[in-house]
């Protein structure tokens, strides 16, 4: 390297090239020296090793393709791609409580091979004077013995659909919402809708289907629809006091996040881990919910000590609107989560999806 060159790139490099210089000086000296050293040469002098100018340097490329390779192995690991993902089930917004029109429903997602989580979302908690139960979206009341009754008839469907010897099962949820509840108490709305979860147990046992139904509750909760959060917390903690044992999904969403959202992290993990049955299958619809999700997932495993308790993910993609595809809705959740938890998740999701829509 000439004197001109070093120079040039002294200025251009700074501190570190002065050993661009220091090493020309001193190969300098050292050729001067051995051109006047009076001394033989030995015999057989050893092979010299070339050693590359600035080491630490030309290892940069090598390092940053390691890095490379490292980030590469961490999108792998927390971005999984199986060679035969898990098909979503269909969850309906149920217009009737009618039992051959579910028995039906629930033939087709035999036939389609469904295993999962099923939710059936029978509309907001109402009250019709005598007894509890909801407005369906036909906008009529149902009570709570029709829809499970409703849902056996779903149950059998299903079970009596399936191909012999099979042994896919599916989790059946009654669904309701926090939408302004038109009842007298939420409390009791809550409690009566674990008993229905209860009845509708023992009526699988009963007919012998429950190799291959379970039953279970689900809430769509949404902060923007109980801004107060006492409504949705009372429902809860009715279905928690009558200890069902049964789960009690959360299919909602967190209306802004824990941040500059609604609820406060506390409000929110409480309806999706803090209350012992409450499971989450967060609403998916793009990148900001599962950015919302996951920094609820941070918050319970840093302040709560316990990692959010999902169970799946919800989509609502149809024809019409070619919204998010379930497992792309579940590849972005498990992705934010490793994003914000620096490549360690702070909660698992399982391979399970729901695609909601209406019947």
């Amino acid at each position: 390297m000439s004197i001109e060159n070093c120079k040039n790139l002294l200025y251009a490099r700074g501190p570190i090239v002065l050993a661009c210089v220091a090493s020309f000086g001193l190969g300098s000296v050292a050729t001067l020296m051995y051109a006047h050293d009076p001394s033989p040469a030995p015999a057989a002098a050893p092979a010299v090793r070339r050693v590359a100018f600035l080491p630490q340097l030309v290892a940069l490329p090598k390092a940053a393709a390691k890095v490379q390779v490292h980030v590469r192995a961490v999108r792998r690991k927390h971005d999984p791609k199986p060679q035969a993902p898990s098909r979503a089930t269909i969850s309906l917004y149920e217009s009737t409580t009618d039992a051959g029109v579910l028995r039906s429903q629930g033939c087709e997602a035999a036939r389609r091979g469904a295993e999962g989580v099923v939710i059936l979302d029978f509309g907001k908690p109402s009250y019709n004077g005598s007894t509890y139960g909801t407005i369906l979206f036909s906008g009529r009341f149902a009570g709570n013995r029709s829809i499970t009754q409703g849902m056996l008839g779903y149950a059998r469907g299903y079970a009596g659909c399936l191909p012999k010897g099979s042994t896919d099962s599916i989790s059946l949820a009654r669904g309701t919402s926090n939408y302004h509840p038109s009842v007298p108490s939420v409390y009791k709305a809550g409690r009566k809708w674990a008993r229905e979860v209860m009845n509708l147990q023992r009526s699988l046992r009963a007919d012998k289907v429950d190799a291959h139904v379970t039953s279970a509750a689900a809430d769509d909760v949404e902060p923007a629809w109980d801004p107060t959060f006492w409504r949705t917390r009372d429902f809860y903690q009715g279905y928690a006091d009558s200890r069902v044992g049964h789960s009690l999904y959360n299919y909602g969403s967190l209306d802004g996040g824990i941040v500059s959202g609604i609820w406060n992290a506390h409000q929110a993990f409480y309806v999706t881990t803090g209350m012992r049955y409450a499971r989450a299958i967060p609403e998916i619809y793009n990148e900001v919910m599962a950015q919302e999700w996951a920094a609820l997932a941070q918050v319970a495993k840093k302040r709560y000590h316990t990692a959010l308790k999902f169970a799946g993910v919800m989509t609502e993609r149809t024809s019409s609107n070619h919204g998010v595809k379930p497992q792309d809705a579940h590849r972005m959740l498990v992705r934010e989560l490793a994003v914000q938890g620096r490549g360690r998740a702070a909660a698992n999701v399982p391979s399970a999806y729901t695609n909601i829509k209406s019947y």
